[in-house]
């Protein structure tokens, strides 16, 4: 008998770059057509996404950054890290040649900057440095608000897909801003231990948070009363949501714990809630996890050196 023939590869390496320590964070520009990346030295640099052509955006110091994001349109790149200072540069997408140095450098008193995201819709980014969360507002390049958490040190944070609240979690809380209506008092949901992620589903129908006592609650948009999954090796420390929505009007979620990936799929069975399939193959710390736009291929990163691809988020590719 012949050779059978080799099957296609997924992927395709396209090109490579190496930086001067480890990667510590990356980020796509909206349409696809540059990439950030940032290492554990303090390095940043931009690539054109198809040549690979890279642009130093700003040499090492030592620092690490761990935190890259563009803003919804593309023309503000901001960084944040060891150093506590958030560095916003413009960047045009369609002179990518040279590049100024950052416009904004916003220097913190304290606090590790890991945590940074852009509004969806405007040129406003929010983070967190210690019990507060900053909005900073491109257009006037001044600090709209600081929003106290009080209950203890901010983990995590995310605007609602349609750019109308400002979800912030920490210590036993999440509180739920309404976007330029600051100074109303936030919608509090009470939770069991310190939230450690969380994640609104595309449409923002959902919102889910993983949790250092080892579960997963996800609440319905309105509805105070979450959904509660627990059974997890330990603290649950990342999720995604899939984009397209399932058969019942439902996109998918891929939760993190340990070495062990569990998909969600909301049942049609009322008293179950939602449905698990464990996703047992790395054997060690998972890093990343994300499913592919408009699409049910999950893919996730782990420790042990090992990209995996999971067909409709069931069957390893």
């Amino acid at each position: 008998m012949g050779k059978l023939p080799k099957p296609k590869p997924l992927l395709k390496l396209q090109w490579q770059s190496v930086l001067s320590e480890y990667v510590t964070a990356i980020a796509w520009s909206p349409r696809g057509k540059l990439l950030a990346a940032s290492s554990a030295s303090g390095e940043i640099m931009l690539y054109n996404a198809i040549s690979g052509h890279p642009i130093l955006l700003q040499p090492g110091d030592g620092q690490s950054i761990d935190g890259l994001a563009f803003s919804a349109d593309g023309q503000w790149l901001a960084s944040g890290g060891q150093d506590s200072t958030v560095r916003i540069w413009h960047i045009p997408e369609l002179s990518f040649q040279t590049l100024d140095p950052p416009i904004c450098e916003l220097a913190q008193t304290r606090g590790w900057i890991d945590r940074l995201q852009w509004h969806p819709l405007h040129a406003e980014l929010a983070w967190s440095v210690g019990r507060e969360v900053r909005v900073w507002n491109a257009n006037t390049q001044e600090i709209e608000t600081c929003l106290q958490f009080t209950n203890s040190s901010v983990l995590d944070l995310a605007w609602h897909p349609q750019g109308t609240h400002l979800a912030v979690s920490g210590n036993q809380a999440i509180k739920i801003w309404q976007h330029r209506h600051w100074e109303t008092e936030p919608t509090l949901w009470e939770t069991s231990a310190p939230t450690i992620a969380i994640a609104w589903s595309a449409e923002g129908r959902y919102l889910a948070a993983g949790n250092a006592d080892h579960t997963l609650l996800v609440w319905q948009w309105g509805n105070p009363y979450p959904w509660q999954m627990q059974g997890f090796a330990g603290k649950v420390r990342l999720l995604t949501w899939s984009t397209p929505a399932t058969l019942l009007g439902t996109p998918l979620l891929a939760s993190i714990s340990n070495n062990d990936i569990v998909v969600w799929d909301k049942s049609t069975d009322a008293s179950i809630g939602w449905d698990a399939c464990l996703l047992d193959l790395h054997r060690q710390k998972m890093t990343a996890i994300a499913f592919q736009p408009q699409t049910f291929l999950l893919t996730a990163a782990s420790e042990d050196g090992w990209l995996s691809l999971w067909q409709d988020a069931k069957e390893v590719s």
